[in-house]
């Protein structure tokens, strides 16, 4: 009965991947008490013949307060079950076992050694998040629980714990984890960070400055504007170039041989041809960004690779008032754990950074009105806040030779060859904010 109700219940909610298909089966792989009223479930659900698996936290209580009926799931013998991430007094524990390296039934929760753990502060539950639901814990923590789970230790795990054991900057601190044995593998259910209470959202501060220069009058550049973001781009570059240094010198690194480039180039053509077949509007771009391809087949060096973020962006990066902090070292979701944790070139995040600057600058404009007479504007904020980072990336000590800077624009046009197809899928408006990417620069 209660794996009826729970798959009645997970079907609705966000982080549910498996959207728009029938749910064929639910059945409950883990159910472990963590404490009284508060049971740790996790459950495999099939789907089409495949199977994912996801963690829920549910509660039980025989009254339920209003604070709570939105998580409601389902009424059993008067006993209400619901989702207990949004239950402070539950979610206590989870802070606490962590604090104290709980283990049960198989469900071990741990902190970082020498971390100092405050057990009195009280949760709350973050809506922004699709695929995780993170917790903050009063100012001083948020703890990210992984809904959909894959076997393995996740990267973000690996990387902070062994930056921080470097004492390296632009990161948030840990301070624990939930774990389990999933397929026999050590598997990441949980992470536990520093909460920057203070900081700012990079995204939000691109498009603030953005708002300016669009608000401003016509003649003023966007070096004039009042909102010019040039300088934290910079800054940004800095940051970023010291993660990859940091990166570099706490896991192995590798060169990649000509080979392998060119194998991969020719992975990026393939991409390039399924995206040609499923959106037209990109058939005109096909002969520019075949010649950013060529040049990286014909480059005679190596090329060093390391473990990079994977998935970067301005949403992934905070301003505090010192400096900026990099988050979200699990890479791409969705994508296989080997692959997010493969070794690759650093230039694959600056082109995922170069990728954010274009988009801040353009997203103001779709649907807007006068997105024909903004356009210049727009590509000129691109322009300035792309260059400053890219000047702080060597600033920072980031390598970019002509060798490079080949391999960055392949890197960067693969990715918005990809967003091409994405946006066409899911938001058509949005279409030409990666197609921009292929003018010539």
């Amino acid at each position: 009965m209660l794996a009826e109700l729970l798959a009645a219940w997970i079907g609705r909610q966000r982080w549910f991947g498996g959207k728009g298909r029938p749910i064929d089966e639910l059945l409950i792989d883990s159910d472990v008490e963590l404490t009284p009223g508060l049971r740790h479930l996790i459950v495999a659900i099939w789907q089409e013949g495949s199977r994912d698996r996801y963690q829920v936290l549910l509660g039980e209580r025989t009254e339920l307060p209003d604070r709570l009926t939105h998580a409601l799931i389902a009424t059993i013998d008067d006993t209400y079950l619901y989702d207990a991430v949004h239950d402070p007094d539950r979610t206590a524990w989870l802070l606490d076992g962590m604090a104290h390296d709980e283990t049960r039934s198989g469900l071990r929760m741990r902190h970082v050694p020498g971390a100092e753990i405050d057990t009195s502060q009280r949760s709350l539950v973050l809506g922004a998040e699709q695929s995780n639901t993170s917790l903050v814990y009063g100012d001083a923590y948020i703890c990210k629980l992984f809904r959909r789970l894959i076997p393995g230790i996740n990267p973000e795990l690996e990387i902070i714990t062994a930056l921080a054991a470097r004492n390296a900057p632009h990161i948030a601190q840990p301070y624990g984890w939930i774990e389990t044995d999933l397929d026999g593998t050590d598997t990441t259910l949980a992470i536990m960070q520093e909460f920057l209470a203070t900081a700012n959202d990079g995204w939000d501060l691109a498009l603030t400055s953005v708002r300016d220069l669009y608000g401003s009058m016509s003649e003023v550049t966007a070096a004039e504007a009042g909102g010019d973001f040039a300088a934290e781009s910079e800054r940004l570059g800095v940051a970023t170039a010291r993660v990859h240094h940091e990166l570099a010198a706490a896991f192995p690194t590798e060169v990649v041989e000509i080979h392998e480039i060119k194998r991969m180039a020719e992975s990026f053509r393939r991409r390039l041809g399924r995206a040609v077949a499923e959106v037209p509007e990109l058939r005109r771009h096909v002969t520019t960004v075949e010649e950013a391809y060529h040049q990286v087949e014909v480059l005679t060096g190596e090329v060093p690779v390391q473990r990079v973020h994977g998935d970067y962006h301005l949403g992934q990066v905070m301003r505090t008032p010192t400096d900026w902090v990099v988050l979200d070292f699990e890479g791409e979701p969705g994508q296989p754990l080997a692959e997010r944790r493969a070794l690759s070139s650093p230039l694959r995040d600056v082109a995922g950074m170069l990728r954010s600057f274009d988009y801040a600058a353009r997203h103001l404009l779709a649907g807007h009105p006068e997105a024909a007479e903004l356009e210049p504007r727009a590509q000129e904020w691109a322009d300035r806040n792309r260059a400053a980072f890219l000047d702080g990336y060597v600033e920072g000590g980031g390598v970019i030779n002509r060798g490079d800077a080949a391999l960055l624009r392949a890197f960067e046009l693969s990715k918005a060859v990809y967003e091409v197809v994405y946006e066409a899928r899911n938001r058509p408006t949005w279409l030409p904010i990666p197609l921009a990417a292929f003018r010539p620069r």
